[in-house]
């Protein structure tokens, strides 16, 4: 028997505030009431009506302005993203993930503080602790590709470098347990690299070094 699944408040607030909008009850530019009205319309907290707002911004449905209110800025929204990435071959998944990261390394180098690196350092370190599952190596790798997007100071390339981790992460756990890496000291080495050239503050060396890994990366899928 299929188990059914709870769905979150916000989830289905933000699905009726888009029923609502397509039904045509708000404009192209309209302003939505505020979260003290909305709130009782929906029976959720004002919390979750943010949340849902928040949902439905980052979908391209509306745009909140400090200061003046929450417009309409679109009559339907845009596929949600994790079910586009989802969908996506792995491959195509690691060709878009060199584009943020090779981006974002380079601007790592340039832009990183002393507490960036260390918590770089430290992600480099969590990923050859001995004894790690798969899951485990794949999660510690991805937090270290994370932390140096981060390092980036740059909010858009953090929010798309999240975007990928979920079907990144199933497939590179997949291809691991039925592939597990021949030269883990080599891997290993090639994400140092790409630490040392953010660490010494050389972009085009970060860059470099982070679309090699990759490119080998998606090579070793072929």
């Amino acid at each position: 028997m299929a188990q059914l699944k709870r769905v979150p408040l916000a989830d289905q607030a933000a699905d009726a505030l888009l029923a609502r909008i397509r039904s045509g009850e708000w404009a192209l530019g309209a302003k939505l009431p505020g979260e003290t009205t909305l709130a009782p319309q929906l029976g959720v907290g004002r919390s979750t009506v943010r949340e849902a707002i928040r949902q439905l911004a980052g979908r391209g449905v509306l745009d909140s302005r400090h200061g003046s209110g929450v417009y309409v800025t679109s009559l339907d929204a845009q596929e949600d993203w994790e079910q586009v990435v989802r969908r996506a071959d792995i491959v195509t998944v690691i060709e878009a993930r060199t584009a943020i990261e090779v981006e974002g390394a380079a601007l790592a180098a340039g832009r990183r503080t002393p507490a960036d690196l260390r918590a770089i350092r430290r992600a480099l370190d969590a990923r050859m602790v001995p004894g790690q599952s798969v899951e485990e190596h794949v999660d510690a790798d991805m937090a270290l590709h994370r932390a140096i997007v981060v390092a980036a100071h740059n909010e858009v390339l953090t929010e798309l470098f999240d975007g990928f981790v979920p079907r990144s992460r199933r497939a590179m756990v997949d291809m691991l347990r039925l592939r597990p890496v021949a030269d883990a000291a080599g891997d290993h080495d090639a994400h140092a690299a790409v630490v040392a050239a953010v660490a010494d503050r050389l972009p085009h060396v970060a860059a470099r070094e982070s679309r090699a890994h990759l490119d080998a990366l998606k090579a070793s899928l072929a």
